[in-house]
Protein backbone atom coordinates (compact mmCIF):
# COMPACT_ATOMS: atom_id res chain seq x y z
CA UNK A 1 0.00 0.00 0.00
CA UNK A 2 0.77 3.35 -0.71
CA UNK A 3 1.07 5.31 2.40
CA UNK A 4 -0.03 9.59 1.63
CA UNK A 5 -0.82 10.25 5.09
CA UNK A 6 0.55 12.24 7.25
CA UNK A 7 -0.02 10.28 10.10
CA UNK A 8 22.88 5.85 -7.23
CA UNK A 9 20.51 8.08 -8.91
CA UNK A 10 18.05 7.25 -11.45
CA UNK A 11 17.01 9.02 -14.36
CA UNK A 12 14.61 11.54 -14.16
CA UNK A 13 11.43 11.15 -14.69
CA UNK A 14 8.71 13.22 -16.45
CA UNK A 15 7.79 14.54 -12.73
CA UNK A 16 11.60 15.30 -12.37
CA UNK A 17 12.80 16.87 -15.23
CA UNK A 18 10.19 20.33 -13.84
CA UNK A 19 12.87 22.94 -15.67
CA UNK A 20 11.93 20.76 -19.50
CA UNK A 21 13.05 22.90 -22.46
CA UNK A 22 14.73 25.39 -20.04
CA UNK A 23 16.64 27.56 -22.58
CA UNK A 24 13.42 27.64 -24.52
CA UNK A 25 11.73 28.89 -21.75
CA UNK A 26 14.13 31.48 -20.32
CA UNK A 27 13.13 33.45 -23.33
CA UNK A 28 9.92 33.95 -22.19
CA UNK A 29 10.58 34.79 -18.88
CA UNK A 30 10.96 38.61 -16.45
CA UNK A 31 13.27 39.79 -13.33
CA UNK A 32 14.54 42.79 -11.54
CA UNK A 33 17.38 44.62 -11.19
CA UNK A 34 20.25 43.46 -10.19
CA UNK A 35 20.43 45.79 -6.99
CA UNK A 36 17.10 44.27 -5.85
CA UNK A 37 18.11 43.04 -2.01
CA UNK A 38 17.11 41.38 1.17
CA UNK A 39 14.03 39.39 2.84
CA UNK A 40 15.03 41.58 6.11
CA UNK A 41 12.80 44.44 7.03
CA UNK A 42 14.97 47.57 8.29
CA UNK A 43 16.07 47.54 11.50
CA UNK A 44 16.52 43.27 11.26
CA UNK A 45 19.69 41.50 11.22
CA UNK A 46 22.15 39.66 9.36
CA UNK A 47 22.99 36.47 10.44
CA UNK A 48 26.01 38.22 11.55
CA UNK A 49 24.39 40.68 13.73
CA UNK A 50 25.18 43.59 11.32
CA UNK A 51 22.62 45.45 9.53
CA UNK A 52 20.90 44.37 6.81
CA UNK A 53 20.50 47.33 4.08
CA UNK A 54 17.52 46.78 1.74
CA UNK A 55 17.77 48.50 -1.76
CA UNK A 56 14.29 48.86 -3.05
CA UNK A 57 14.10 49.60 -6.65
CA UNK A 58 12.01 51.71 -8.44
CA UNK A 59 9.46 49.31 -9.67
CA UNK A 60 9.14 47.87 -6.40
CA UNK A 61 8.34 51.17 -4.74
CA UNK A 62 5.37 51.83 -7.10
CA UNK A 63 3.69 48.20 -6.64
CA UNK A 64 4.33 48.76 -2.81
CA UNK A 65 2.13 52.06 -3.41
CA UNK A 66 -0.50 49.78 -5.25
CA UNK A 67 -0.59 47.76 -2.90
CA UNK A 68 -1.05 49.97 0.07
CA UNK A 69 -3.88 51.16 -1.90
CA UNK A 70 -5.89 48.26 -2.16
CA UNK A 71 -5.63 47.57 1.82
CA UNK A 72 -9.49 48.49 1.74
CA UNK A 73 -10.42 46.88 -0.89
CA UNK A 74 -11.16 42.92 -0.23
CA UNK A 75 -11.60 41.85 -3.99
CA UNK A 76 -8.45 43.64 -5.69
CA UNK A 77 -6.69 42.63 -2.54
CA UNK A 78 -6.92 38.55 -2.81
CA UNK A 79 -6.44 39.20 -6.74
CA UNK A 80 -2.99 41.10 -5.94
CA UNK A 81 -2.40 37.96 -3.35
CA UNK A 82 -3.00 35.04 -6.07
CA UNK A 83 -1.10 37.08 -9.16
CA UNK A 84 1.75 37.72 -6.41
CA UNK A 85 4.75 34.89 -7.54
CA UNK A 86 4.85 33.09 -4.51
CA UNK A 87 7.98 30.72 -4.66
CA UNK A 88 7.74 27.10 -3.74
CA UNK A 89 5.67 25.51 -0.82
CA UNK A 90 8.27 23.33 1.43
CA UNK A 91 6.19 22.02 3.83
CA UNK A 92 3.31 20.43 2.12
CA UNK A 93 1.70 16.92 3.12
CA UNK A 94 0.19 15.51 0.37
CA UNK A 95 -2.86 13.87 1.29
CA UNK A 96 -3.63 17.14 3.71
CA UNK A 97 -3.12 18.98 0.63
CA UNK A 98 -5.59 17.88 -1.44
CA UNK A 99 -8.93 19.50 -1.68
CA UNK A 100 -11.62 17.92 0.53
CA UNK A 101 -14.10 17.62 -2.75
CA UNK A 102 -11.26 15.92 -4.77
CA UNK A 103 -10.78 13.67 -1.98
CA UNK A 104 -14.41 12.94 -1.65
CA UNK A 105 -14.49 12.51 -5.52
CA UNK A 106 -11.69 9.79 -5.12
CA UNK A 107 -13.92 7.85 -2.57
CA UNK A 108 -16.65 7.62 -4.80
CA UNK A 109 -14.77 6.46 -7.90
CA UNK A 110 -13.33 3.80 -5.35
CA UNK A 111 -17.16 2.34 -4.34
CA UNK A 112 -16.29 3.66 -1.02
CA UNK A 113 -18.75 3.89 2.10
CA UNK A 114 -19.58 6.35 4.85
CA UNK A 115 -19.93 5.23 8.57
CA UNK A 116 -21.55 6.83 11.32
CA UNK A 117 -18.11 8.91 12.28
CA UNK A 118 -18.20 10.08 8.57
CA UNK A 119 -15.12 7.71 7.93
CA UNK A 120 -14.68 6.05 4.77
CA UNK A 121 -14.95 2.09 4.90
CA UNK A 122 -14.79 -0.43 2.23
CA UNK A 123 -17.33 -1.10 0.82
CA UNK A 124 -20.64 -3.27 0.45
CA UNK A 125 -21.87 -0.72 2.33
CA UNK A 126 -23.79 -2.33 5.50
CA UNK A 127 -26.05 -1.11 8.43
CA UNK A 128 -24.74 2.29 9.30
CA UNK A 129 -23.08 3.13 6.20
CA UNK A 130 -24.00 5.06 3.49
CA UNK A 131 -22.25 4.74 -0.29
CA UNK A 132 -19.69 7.66 -0.83
CA UNK A 133 -21.64 8.63 -3.76
CA UNK A 134 -24.99 9.30 -2.04
CA UNK A 135 -22.94 12.56 -1.51
CA UNK A 136 -23.67 13.70 -4.77
CA UNK A 137 -27.13 14.29 -4.26
CA UNK A 138 -27.56 14.81 -0.90
CA UNK A 139 -26.13 17.86 -0.09
CA UNK A 140 -26.50 17.71 3.80
CA UNK A 141 -24.66 14.65 3.38
CA UNK A 142 -21.72 16.11 1.51
CA UNK A 143 -21.37 19.01 3.95
CA UNK A 144 -21.36 16.28 6.98
CA UNK A 145 -18.45 14.67 4.87
CA UNK A 146 -16.85 17.96 4.28
CA UNK A 147 -16.57 19.39 7.96
CA UNK A 148 -15.26 16.14 9.07
CA UNK A 149 -12.57 16.22 6.73
CA UNK A 150 -11.21 19.32 7.35
CA UNK A 151 -11.62 22.41 8.90
CA UNK A 152 -14.41 23.76 7.37
CA UNK A 153 -17.16 25.47 10.11
CA UNK A 154 -14.95 24.37 12.83
CA UNK A 155 -16.00 26.46 15.79
CA UNK A 156 -13.49 28.51 16.61
CA UNK A 157 -13.93 28.56 20.15
CA UNK A 158 -13.40 24.86 20.60
CA UNK A 159 -9.23 23.22 20.23
CA UNK A 160 -9.16 22.47 16.97
CA UNK A 161 -6.02 20.17 17.57
CA UNK A 162 -7.91 16.40 17.69
CA UNK A 163 -10.29 17.34 15.07
CA UNK A 164 -7.48 18.40 12.68
CA UNK A 165 -5.34 15.19 12.93
CA UNK A 166 -8.43 12.79 13.41
CA UNK A 167 -9.12 13.82 9.46
CA UNK A 168 -6.53 11.90 8.67
CA UNK A 169 -7.63 8.70 9.71
CA UNK A 170 -11.32 9.50 8.39
CA UNK A 171 -10.39 10.07 4.32
CA UNK A 172 -7.36 7.79 4.54
CA UNK A 173 -8.87 5.04 2.86
CA UNK A 174 -9.60 7.49 0.03
CA UNK A 175 -6.03 8.24 -0.49
CA UNK A 176 -5.04 4.75 -1.03
CA UNK A 177 -3.06 3.78 -4.67
CA UNK A 178 -3.79 7.50 -5.69
CA UNK A 179 -0.93 9.44 -5.03
CA UNK A 180 -0.51 10.30 -8.73
CA UNK A 181 -3.85 11.61 -8.51
CA UNK A 182 -3.28 13.15 -5.74
CA UNK A 183 -0.35 14.87 -6.87
CA UNK A 184 -2.30 16.51 -10.21
CA UNK A 185 -4.63 18.05 -7.97
CA UNK A 186 -2.24 19.41 -6.11
CA UNK A 187 0.06 20.85 -8.60
CA UNK A 188 -2.58 22.36 -10.18
CA UNK A 189 -3.58 24.89 -7.24
CA UNK A 190 0.41 25.30 -6.75
CA UNK A 191 1.00 26.40 -10.03
CA UNK A 192 -2.36 28.68 -10.16
CA UNK A 193 -1.62 29.89 -6.93
CA UNK A 194 1.32 31.16 -9.01
CA UNK A 195 4.12 28.87 -7.77
CA UNK A 196 7.07 27.18 -9.51
CA UNK A 197 8.31 24.47 -7.01
CA UNK A 198 6.91 21.70 -4.96
CA UNK A 199 8.02 19.38 -1.98
CA UNK A 200 5.62 17.07 -0.72
CA UNK A 201 5.23 14.79 2.16
CA UNK A 202 4.43 10.87 1.83
CA UNK A 203 5.93 7.50 3.46
CA UNK A 204 7.01 5.58 0.65
CA UNK A 205 6.74 1.86 1.21
CA UNK A 206 5.38 2.14 4.84
CA UNK A 207 3.81 -1.13 5.16
CA UNK A 208 7.22 -3.01 3.81
CA UNK A 209 9.04 -1.10 6.03
CA UNK A 210 7.22 -2.04 9.53
CA UNK A 211 7.43 -5.68 8.41
CA UNK A 212 10.91 -5.17 8.00
CA UNK A 213 11.18 -3.66 11.39
CA UNK A 214 9.28 -5.83 13.17
CA UNK A 215 11.45 -8.88 11.94
CA UNK A 216 14.59 -7.65 12.61
CA UNK A 217 14.10 -6.46 15.74
CA UNK A 218 15.31 -3.29 18.04
CA UNK A 219 19.02 -2.76 18.75
CA UNK A 220 19.95 0.28 21.27
CA UNK A 221 23.28 0.31 19.42
CA UNK A 222 21.93 2.37 15.95
CA UNK A 223 25.47 1.33 13.77
CA UNK A 224 24.02 -2.37 14.89
CA UNK A 225 20.55 -2.15 13.91
CA UNK A 226 21.67 -0.29 10.43
CA UNK A 227 23.63 -3.35 9.84
CA UNK A 228 20.82 -5.56 10.47
CA UNK A 229 18.38 -3.68 8.01
CA UNK A 230 21.25 -3.81 5.29
CA UNK A 231 22.03 -7.30 5.54
CA UNK A 232 21.21 -9.67 2.50
CA UNK A 233 20.09 -6.76 0.96
CA UNK A 234 16.80 -6.16 3.15
CA UNK A 235 16.46 -2.50 3.24
CA UNK A 236 17.55 -2.50 -0.51
CA UNK A 237 14.65 -4.21 -0.77
CA UNK A 238 12.19 -2.03 0.58
CA UNK A 239 13.85 0.97 -1.37
CA UNK A 240 13.50 -0.80 -4.73
CA UNK A 241 9.22 -0.90 -3.75
CA UNK A 242 9.38 3.07 -3.01
CA UNK A 243 11.28 3.42 -6.02
CA UNK A 244 8.24 1.27 -7.74
CA UNK A 245 5.74 3.51 -5.87
CA UNK A 246 7.30 6.16 -7.27
CA UNK A 247 7.59 4.96 -11.05
CA UNK A 248 3.62 4.11 -10.93
CA UNK A 249 3.24 7.46 -9.32
CA UNK A 250 4.93 9.38 -12.11
CA UNK A 251 2.46 7.40 -14.72
CA UNK A 252 -0.68 7.78 -12.63
CA UNK A 253 -0.10 11.58 -12.55
CA UNK A 254 0.55 12.23 -16.38
CA UNK A 255 -2.58 10.41 -17.09
CA UNK A 256 -4.67 12.62 -14.39
CA UNK A 257 -2.78 15.91 -15.53
CA UNK A 258 -3.04 14.85 -19.87
CA UNK A 259 0.53 15.00 -20.04
CA UNK A 260 1.06 13.09 -23.24
CA UNK A 261 -1.58 14.69 -24.69
CA UNK A 262 -2.16 18.04 -27.06
CA UNK A 263 -3.24 19.70 -24.09
CA UNK A 264 -1.61 18.84 -20.82
CA UNK A 265 -2.73 20.53 -17.58
CA UNK A 266 0.06 23.10 -16.79
CA UNK A 267 1.05 20.88 -13.38
CA UNK A 268 2.89 18.72 -15.76
CA UNK A 269 5.87 21.17 -15.92
CA UNK A 270 6.04 21.78 -11.93
CA UNK A 271 8.94 20.82 -10.63
CA UNK A 272 8.26 18.37 -7.68
CA UNK A 273 10.13 16.60 -5.17
CA UNK A 274 9.45 13.69 -2.42
CA UNK A 275 9.80 14.14 1.05
CA UNK A 276 9.97 11.02 2.86
CA UNK A 277 7.81 11.04 5.89
CA UNK A 278 8.59 9.13 9.40
CA UNK A 279 5.79 8.21 12.00
CA UNK A 280 7.65 9.58 14.98
CA UNK A 281 4.55 7.95 17.12
CA UNK A 282 5.72 4.29 16.26
CA UNK A 283 8.28 2.01 18.12
CA UNK A 284 11.96 3.18 17.81
CA UNK A 285 12.48 0.52 15.41
CA UNK A 286 10.15 1.15 13.36
CA UNK A 287 10.83 4.98 13.43
CA UNK A 288 14.88 3.85 12.51
CA UNK A 289 14.09 1.99 10.04
CA UNK A 290 12.00 4.52 8.35
CA UNK A 291 14.50 7.20 8.66
CA UNK A 292 16.46 4.63 6.98
CA UNK A 293 14.47 3.86 3.96
CA UNK A 294 14.08 7.98 3.33
CA UNK A 295 17.50 8.45 3.64
CA UNK A 296 18.87 5.71 1.29
CA UNK A 297 16.41 6.22 -0.86
CA UNK A 298 17.13 10.58 -1.29
CA UNK A 299 20.61 9.41 -2.28
CA UNK A 300 19.42 6.74 -5.21
CA UNK A 301 16.40 8.03 -6.40
CA UNK A 302 16.87 11.78 -7.19
CA UNK A 303 12.90 12.11 -6.89
CA UNK A 304 13.60 12.24 -3.05
CA UNK A 305 15.32 15.09 -1.03
CA UNK A 306 14.85 14.27 2.07
CA UNK A 307 13.26 13.20 5.24
CA UNK A 308 10.76 14.40 7.96
CA UNK A 309 9.11 13.55 11.28
CA UNK A 310 5.29 13.58 11.41
CA UNK A 311 2.44 12.69 13.82
CA UNK A 312 1.61 15.21 16.61
CA UNK A 313 4.50 16.36 18.59
CA UNK A 314 2.92 16.43 21.95
CA UNK A 315 1.36 12.96 21.78
CA UNK A 316 3.43 10.81 24.01
CA UNK A 317 5.35 8.29 22.23
CA UNK A 318 6.66 11.55 20.62
CA UNK A 319 7.44 13.16 23.72
CA UNK A 320 8.68 9.92 25.52
CA UNK A 321 11.31 9.09 22.37
CA UNK A 322 12.51 12.50 21.07
CA UNK A 323 15.46 12.99 22.27
CA UNK A 324 16.33 9.23 21.05
CA UNK A 325 15.26 9.95 17.56
CA UNK A 326 17.19 13.15 16.91
CA UNK A 327 20.45 10.63 18.25
CA UNK A 328 19.34 8.30 15.38
CA UNK A 329 19.10 11.07 12.80
CA UNK A 330 22.36 12.05 13.68
CA UNK A 331 23.49 8.55 13.11
CA UNK A 332 22.30 8.23 9.88
CA UNK A 333 22.77 12.01 8.61
CA UNK A 334 26.31 10.08 8.98
CA UNK A 335 26.09 7.68 6.93
CA UNK A 336 23.77 9.16 4.04
CA UNK A 337 25.53 12.79 3.66
CA UNK A 338 23.67 13.36 0.65
CA UNK A 339 20.22 12.95 2.06
CA UNK A 340 18.63 16.43 3.20
CA UNK A 341 16.55 16.61 6.74
CA UNK A 342 13.82 18.57 7.45
CA UNK A 343 11.52 18.49 10.70
CA UNK A 344 8.87 19.27 12.35
CA UNK A 345 10.17 20.57 15.59
CA UNK A 346 8.19 22.82 18.52
CA UNK A 347 5.00 22.63 16.82
CA UNK A 348 3.74 22.81 20.55
CA UNK A 349 2.23 25.29 22.57
CA UNK A 350 1.79 26.05 26.61
CA UNK A 351 -0.84 23.85 28.19
CA UNK A 352 -0.53 21.53 25.10
CA UNK A 353 2.71 19.71 27.47
CA UNK A 354 4.50 19.42 30.28
CA UNK A 355 6.62 23.65 30.68
CA UNK A 356 9.92 21.54 30.47
CA UNK A 357 8.50 19.67 27.07
CA UNK A 358 8.96 23.53 25.56
CA UNK A 359 12.29 23.74 26.30
CA UNK A 360 14.59 21.81 23.75
CA UNK A 361 13.08 20.42 20.78
CA UNK A 362 14.18 23.02 18.26
CA UNK A 363 17.53 23.03 20.17
CA UNK A 364 18.00 19.51 19.77
CA UNK A 365 16.99 19.42 15.88
CA UNK A 366 19.17 21.70 14.85
CA UNK A 367 22.22 20.85 16.97
CA UNK A 368 21.64 17.27 17.42
CA UNK A 369 20.03 15.99 14.26
CA UNK A 370 21.33 18.76 11.98
CA UNK A 371 17.80 19.54 10.64
CA UNK A 372 18.78 22.09 7.61
CA UNK A 373 15.00 23.14 7.96
CA UNK A 374 12.45 23.38 10.50
CA UNK A 375 8.89 22.78 10.39
CA UNK A 376 6.41 25.22 12.67
CA UNK A 377 9.50 26.22 15.39
CA UNK A 378 6.62 27.92 17.25
CA UNK A 379 7.97 27.22 20.95
CA UNK A 380 10.92 28.83 20.10
CA UNK A 381 10.94 31.52 22.84
CA UNK A 382 10.31 28.47 25.36
CA UNK A 383 13.78 27.21 24.42
CA UNK A 384 16.48 27.24 26.53
CA UNK A 385 18.51 30.17 26.02
CA UNK A 386 16.66 30.87 22.83
CA UNK A 387 18.49 33.91 21.48
CA UNK A 388 21.74 32.11 21.52
CA UNK A 389 19.46 29.03 19.51
CA UNK A 390 18.16 31.85 16.87
CA UNK A 391 21.48 33.40 16.14
CA UNK A 392 22.46 29.55 15.82
CA UNK A 393 19.95 29.07 13.19
CA UNK A 394 20.53 32.45 11.26
CA UNK A 395 24.58 31.25 11.21
CA UNK A 396 23.96 28.31 10.41
CA UNK A 397 20.76 29.41 7.54
CA UNK A 398 18.68 27.19 9.33
CA UNK A 399 15.19 28.25 7.55
CA UNK A 400 11.74 28.16 9.59
CA UNK A 401 8.69 26.79 7.45
CA UNK A 402 5.82 28.76 8.97
CA UNK A 403 2.36 27.38 8.15
CA UNK A 404 0.38 30.21 9.67
CA UNK A 405 -3.24 29.20 9.51
CA UNK A 406 -2.08 25.15 10.51
CA UNK A 407 -0.38 26.85 13.81
CA UNK A 408 -3.55 28.94 14.53
CA UNK A 409 -5.79 26.06 14.40
CA UNK A 410 -3.44 23.19 15.70
CA UNK A 411 -2.51 25.22 18.56
CA UNK A 412 -4.16 28.35 18.32
CA UNK A 413 -1.14 30.12 18.00
CA UNK A 414 -1.70 33.93 15.87
CA UNK A 415 -0.62 37.33 15.56
CA UNK A 416 1.75 38.38 18.29
CA UNK A 417 1.51 35.14 19.67
CA UNK A 418 3.55 33.59 17.06
CA UNK A 419 7.41 33.97 16.99
CA UNK A 420 7.41 35.19 13.28
CA UNK A 421 9.13 38.93 14.55
CA UNK A 422 10.98 37.11 16.46
CA UNK A 423 12.87 35.08 14.03
CA UNK A 424 13.50 37.72 11.91
CA UNK A 425 15.07 40.30 14.41
CA UNK A 426 17.26 37.57 14.80
CA UNK A 427 17.70 36.84 11.26
CA UNK A 428 16.57 33.68 11.03
CA UNK A 429 15.19 32.31 6.93
CA UNK A 430 11.68 31.87 6.62
CA UNK A 431 9.26 30.53 4.19
CA UNK A 432 5.71 30.46 4.66
CA UNK A 433 4.11 27.61 3.35
CA UNK A 434 0.48 25.83 3.55
CA UNK A 435 1.34 22.15 5.39
CA UNK A 436 -2.87 21.04 4.79
CA UNK A 437 -4.01 23.23 2.78
CA UNK A 438 -6.96 20.70 1.67
CA UNK A 439 -8.01 20.12 5.44
CA UNK A 440 -7.20 23.90 6.32
CA UNK A 441 -9.31 24.94 3.60
CA UNK A 442 -6.65 27.32 2.84
CA UNK A 443 -4.25 28.54 0.06
CA UNK A 444 -0.63 30.19 -0.04
CA UNK A 445 -2.16 33.44 -0.92
CA UNK A 446 -3.94 33.26 2.70
CA UNK A 447 -1.29 32.95 4.09
CA UNK A 448 0.65 35.19 2.33
CA UNK A 449 -2.15 38.24 2.68
CA UNK A 450 -2.84 37.00 6.40
CA UNK A 451 1.31 37.58 6.84
CA UNK A 452 1.10 41.48 5.17
CA UNK A 453 -2.11 42.66 7.29
CA UNK A 454 -0.88 41.04 10.72
CA UNK A 455 2.72 41.91 10.32
CA UNK A 456 2.65 45.04 8.10
CA UNK A 457 4.78 43.75 5.31
CA UNK A 458 5.70 45.81 2.41
CA UNK A 459 5.81 44.50 -0.89
CA UNK A 460 9.31 44.27 -0.72
CA UNK A 461 9.27 42.12 2.10
CA UNK A 462 6.71 39.53 0.38
CA UNK A 463 8.75 39.38 -2.43
CA UNK A 464 11.67 38.24 -0.27
CA UNK A 465 9.52 36.07 1.63
CA UNK A 466 9.05 33.76 -1.78
CA UNK A 467 12.52 34.47 -2.88
CA UNK A 468 13.65 32.82 0.51
CA UNK A 469 10.99 29.49 -0.25
CA UNK A 470 13.33 28.82 -3.58
CA UNK A 471 16.91 29.69 -1.88
CA UNK A 472 16.43 27.39 0.98
CA UNK A 473 14.56 24.38 -1.61
CA UNK A 474 16.67 20.96 -1.75
CA UNK A 475 16.48 22.07 -5.16
CA UNK A 476 19.42 20.46 -7.34
CA UNK A 477 22.32 22.94 -8.65
CA UNK A 478 23.44 26.22 -7.54
CA UNK A 479 21.52 29.31 -6.29
CA UNK A 480 20.81 32.68 -8.87
CA UNK A 481 22.43 34.06 -6.01
CA UNK A 482 26.02 35.04 -5.12
CA UNK A 483 27.31 33.41 -1.95
CA UNK A 484 27.01 35.59 0.55
CA UNK A 485 24.41 37.96 -0.63
CA UNK A 486 21.04 35.23 0.20
CA UNK A 487 19.35 36.84 2.26
CA UNK A 488 21.15 39.97 2.90
CA UNK A 489 21.04 41.34 -0.78
CA UNK A 490 19.81 38.75 -3.32
CA UNK A 491 22.79 39.78 -6.19
CA UNK A 492 22.93 37.53 -8.83
CA UNK A 493 25.84 35.34 -9.59
CA UNK A 494 28.53 37.26 -11.72
CA UNK A 495 27.21 35.26 -14.98
CA UNK A 496 24.12 36.63 -14.91
CA UNK A 497 24.87 39.87 -13.18
CA UNK A 498 24.52 42.05 -16.32
CA UNK A 499 21.16 40.62 -17.05
CA UNK A 500 17.71 42.00 -16.08
CA UNK A 501 15.30 38.78 -16.32
CA UNK A 502 12.24 40.02 -17.94
CA UNK A 503 13.86 42.14 -20.72
CA UNK A 504 14.78 39.64 -23.21
CA UNK A 505 17.02 36.53 -23.73
CA UNK A 506 19.46 35.88 -21.02
CA UNK A 507 23.03 36.37 -22.45
CA UNK A 508 25.01 33.03 -23.56
CA UNK A 509 26.95 33.25 -20.01
CA UNK A 510 24.06 33.03 -18.08
CA UNK A 511 21.69 30.81 -19.87
CA UNK A 512 24.69 28.01 -19.85
CA UNK A 513 24.58 28.64 -15.86
CA UNK A 514 20.96 28.18 -16.12
CA UNK A 515 20.77 25.45 -18.02
CA UNK A 516 23.51 23.91 -15.68
CA UNK A 517 21.38 24.23 -12.55
CA UNK A 518 17.56 23.61 -11.88
CA UNK A 519 17.49 25.42 -9.07
CA UNK A 520 19.17 29.01 -10.62
CA UNK A 521 16.73 28.48 -13.17
CA UNK A 522 13.49 28.06 -11.27
CA UNK A 523 14.54 31.14 -9.25
CA UNK A 524 15.12 32.99 -12.54
CA UNK A 525 12.08 32.15 -13.96
CA UNK A 526 10.41 33.79 -10.28
CA UNK A 527 12.12 37.12 -11.43
CA UNK A 528 11.25 37.04 -14.65
CA UNK A 529 7.22 36.92 -13.22
CA UNK A 530 8.10 39.34 -10.83
CA UNK A 531 9.51 41.59 -13.59
CA UNK A 532 6.21 41.10 -15.31
CA UNK A 533 4.28 41.62 -11.89
CA UNK A 534 5.37 44.69 -11.19
CA UNK A 535 5.13 46.10 -14.45
CA UNK A 536 1.34 45.40 -14.17
CA UNK A 537 0.95 46.53 -10.56
CA UNK A 538 2.87 49.30 -10.46
CA UNK A 539 3.70 50.58 -14.06
CA UNK A 540 6.54 50.99 -16.28
CA UNK A 541 7.50 54.16 -14.55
Amino acid sequence: MISTNRTARRPKSPLLAGFGGALALLTLLPAIPATAAAPARDGAVRATGQPSPRVVTPAERRTAAYLDALRDRPAQLRAFFKALPKGGDLHNHLSGAVTTEYLLQLAIEQGLCIDATMTAVAPPCGSGTRPAADSRTDAAFRQQIIRAWSMQDFPADESGHDHFFDTFGKFGMATWYARGKMLANVADTVVKQNQFYLETMVSPASESAKALADAVGYDADPAALHRKLLAGGKLDKVVDEAVKEADDTDVQFREAAHCDTPRPAAACELPVRWISQVSRGSSPVRVFTQMAVGMRLAERDSRFVAVNLVQPEDWDSSLENYSLQMRMLKYLRGQYPGAHLTLHAGELAPGLVKPEDLTFHINEAVRVAGAERIGHGVDLVHENDWRALARTMARRQVAVEVPFSSNKQILGIAGDDHPFEAYRRYGVPIVLSTDDPGVSRIDISHEYQYAAKTYALSYPELKDLARASLEYAFRDGRSLWAAGSAPSGYRMVTACRADRPGTGSPSARCANYLASSPKAATEWRQEAAFAAFERTHGGRG
